[in-house]
């Protein structure tokens, strides 16, 4: 569980980021899933841009893949958000403490 001033550093992180994959009517497919399993562990922060023909809303769908992917949810900003999980070899990037 992350603490305010993780959740704070991680969003000030995020904020350059573009989204590197993008969610349809189908993301909550298995493919869909393992993908941004691959993803989160190679860059542990990720942003999602959900499509407009999702049948979820970006919170919906941010909260949907932290249950089934183990990761912790940063933010959902309009049709984006943030996933975080960290890495299990060679984490790159260091929270500050709780």
């Amino acid at each position: 569980m992350l603490s305010n001033k993780q959740r704070s550093y991680l969003r000030g992180l995020a904020n350059n980021l573009k989204p590197v994959i993008q969610m349809g009517k189908d993301g909550n497919k298995d493919t869909f899933i393992r993908q941004l399993d691959i993803i989160l562990e190679n860059h542990e922060l990720v942003k999602v841009n959900v499509l407009e023909t999702s049948p979820m809303t970006a919170k919906e769908a941010g909260n949907y893949f932290v249950e089934r992917l183990d990761a912790e949810f940063v933010q959902a900003i309009g049709r984006k958000f943030v996933l975080y999980r960290e890495a299990k070899e060679d984490p790159e990037i260091v929270l500050p403490k709780a």
